[in-house]
């Protein structure tokens, strides 16, 4: 496995996927850097038990938690996030607005989750990410959304 070739590969879905997170340019890339040093150091051990991407995953997740939980404890205060656009080009609908809004209201958790559907990671890459069921995860996919559904009935936004 050649690393430059997983940084290509892995580096703007991971940006994205930090960027969920933190929603700070400079903060995300960061958290992509401290990821993918873990990455270099670890690769070697690395035991092909998952996927690459499940690994690299795993290892960001758990960068984003680990730092978020420093800054709360630091700035004492919560840190509401928004999802990029998937698109290059931002859009600024009240629509996508509204979701991003709706998302970073989520639970860390969900977020995350939420944040890998979007990106179109299998639930079965989640769900070994997370820890959990692929089951558990199908079950958290489909409570998300009809939370975030019903904030959009709520709001007239659909």
């Amino acid at each position: 496995m050649n690393f430059e070739k997983i940084y290509q590969e892995y580096s703007p879905k991971i940006y994205r996927l930090c960027m969920g997170y933190v929603n700070d340019p400079d903060w995300a890339k960061d958290l992509v850097q401290e990821t993918f040093i873990s990455v270099w150091k670890n690769l070697p051990k690395f035991r092909k038990e998952s996927a690459i991407a499940t690994w690299i995953y795993r290892i960001a997740v758990n960068n984003c938690l680990r730092q978020i939980g420093r800054k709360k404890k630091t700035i004492g205060e919560q840190i509401l996030v928004q999802l990029p656009s998937p698109s290059p080009i931002e859009d600024t609908s009240e629509q996508l607005a509204f979701l991003r809004k709706c998302i970073a209201e989520l639970k860390e958790v969900d977020r995350i989750i939420i944040s890998m559907v979007l990106e179109e990671i299998p639930q079965k890459e989640i769900a070994e990410v997370l820890g959990v069921s692929e089951g558990n995860v199908r079950v958290k996919v489909h409570r998300i959304k009809q939370l975030i559904s019903q904030k959009f009935k709520e709001y007239g936004q659909f």
